[in-house]
């Protein structure tokens, strides 16, 4: 595996540059035979790892493991900021965000995927913007990004939900269509009391890690797309002892494979860049950032 330094590129030259996004774990890249290790510098600090690059259907993707190769960041520490803005640093402008959720319904037992079209934001200690009217560091300009109002009221990409669902269907996967993700700070899982809140509520799956990585896409005019995959019914949800960390891993593992088949072919059918035409295009639309975007 091939190892490339850069500071920010959109060269489309470059060995670096990838115009998709997929935010999840090492078992999505390590099936490719050619794959660029892109180390990436941001001005909120240093991404989750580093991002690997490589081409998936002709479409040239850049993987970024969230916890890190060795799952070495929990949830709360993950530096959204720096992970969303190394991924547009190389020319990203579609994410896919894979994440293993907790299933609030009894009907959305393991192995189920859901593909949600709301979000409930529960954490309580992560920076979730990048217009905060704090300077960037000195080496990155020192310019003082506006405040400003994102407009977050369909949290996800519609174009890329559509592929999304239409890829689980074709690999004989049928997911659930809408649904709401609500979000909680983690590292714990929930008490019951706190699961049995989220499905009075109405809510369908419970995560760790999908805000604020919407918001953050969002801020940065790109499409972000949620595939949430049910490894287990949450704590209020079933009798027992509740979730269990060895759980949670063994569901995703036997899982992993056709998320993957289903990452892969919805990033065959991802609309070109250039061709977006979706709400999200549209985010900076009248606004005056203060900042320069990658």
């Amino acid at each position: 595996m091939a190892t490339q330094t850069t500071h920010l590129t959109t060269d489309r030259t470059t060995d670096s540059y990838a115009d998709i996004g997929v935010i999840g774990g090492s078992g999505f890249y390590s099936f490719l035979d050619d794959v660029t290790e892109v180390p990436v510098d941001t001005p909120y600090g240093r991404p989750s790892d580093s991002l690997f690059v490589g081409e998936v259907a002709g479409r040239r993707v850049a993987f970024l493991p969230r916890h890190g190769r060795g799952h070495h960041v929990p949830p709360h520490r993950i530096n959204y900021r720096a992970n969303l803005w190394a991924l547009r640093s190389v020319g990203v402008r579609q994410v896919l965000g894979p994440c293993a959720v907790g299933g609030l319904r009894e009907e959305y037992g393991p192995g189920t995927l859901v593909v949600p079209d709301q979000l409930v934001d529960r954490t309580k200690a992560r920076a979730q913007t990048y217009f905060d009217g704090e300077p960037l560091p000195e080496a990155w300009g020192g310019a003082i990004p506006n405040v400003v109002h994102v407009t977050f009221a369909d949290p996800y990409c519609p174009e890329g939900r559509r592929v999304a669902l239409k890829a689980a269907r074709g690999q004989g996967w049928e997911p659930v269509d809408g649904g709401t993700l609500v979000v909680v700070e983690g590292p714990r899982f929930s008490t019951r009391a706190e699961s049995r809140w989220h499905a009075a509520a109405g809510w369908s799956v419970v995560g760790m890690t999908g805000h604020p990585e919407a918001v953050l896409a969002r801020e940065l005019g790109l499409c972000y797309t949620s595939l949430a995959l049910v490894t287990d019914l949450d704590a209020g949800a079933e009798t027992g002892d509740g979730v269990s960390h060895t759980e949670v891993m063994r569901v995703f593992g036997e899982n992993v494979g056709r998320l993957r088949d289903v990452l892969f072919d919805a990033v065959n059918a991802l609309p070109a860049t250039l061709d977006r035409d979706c709400l999200c295009t549209r985010a900076h639309d009248g606004w005056d950032l203060g900042i320069e975007l990658p």
